[in-house]
């Protein structure tokens, strides 16, 4: 006799859950977490912030630099070079006049020396602060927010601006070099372009 067992119904590994890359911020969000760092005196997150926006650094490089990477005869510089970690490569980046100011007022608050880290760790067998220190800061950010906690990251920080960038002014070029990307599909990818955004410009586009 042969005995025919009812197959369960298939349930998906991912169903309910948010996977893929982490959502950039959008302005609202932005401004979510800057005003409310602004509102609680938190020097150090603020320029921490700011300058992870602005620099559209991986984890493991924005906690790295110095006061000498961002800083000169005193002043915040509007631009600077890092090396990068995984690539190998210096990557510039640009640190806007507001975010210049935030930078400014944290390495004054803390009494940084040119040699020091920018960002130093709070535990003692550290140097600078870890990436697992930054996750944690960063799912502050977002939980004081009232952000989906889920949907953002370390990564979000550093997808953010080059989102902004292309959603404003469509250049993948730009958004390419901005990121030393050597092909234009992996700014595709970073970016996470898809039909959707094709189809938007090409309804904006008569001819």
């Amino acid at each position: 006799m042969v005995i025919f067992h009812t197959p369960q119904p298939f349930e998906p590994w991912n169903e309910g859950k948010l996977v893929g890359q982490k959502a950039p911020l959008k302005l609202k969000g932005i401004w979510a977490i800057r005003i409310r760092l602004q509102l609680g005196h938190k020097i150090r997150d603020l320029a921490l912030f700011n300058l992870a926006i602005d620099s559209k650094l991986r984890a493991c490089d924005l906690v790295k630099p110095r006061a000498s990477d961002v800083s000169h005869g005193g002043q915040i510089a509007s631009r600077a070079i890092v090396m990068q970690q995984k690539m190998g490569r210096p990557v510039q980046f640009e640190i806007t006049q507001s975010n210049r100011e935030a930078v400014q007022a944290w390495i004054a608050y803390a009494d940084l020396k040119a040699s020091d880290f920018l960002f130093c760790s709070r535990v003692a067998e550290s140097s600078h602060l870890s990436t697992r220190q930054y996750a944690r800061i960063v799912r502050r950010w977002v939980e004081d927010a009232g952000l989906e906690m889920g949907s953002y990251g370390t990564h979000t920080m550093r997808r953010t601006k080059a989102s902004l960038i292309y959603r404003r002014t469509r250049n993948l070029r730009a958004v390419q070099l901005l990121r030393g990307h050597t092909k234009l599909e992996s700014t595709v990818r970073y970016l996470g372009i898809d039909a959707e955004d094709a189809l938007e410009i090409a309804e904006r586009t008569d001819v």
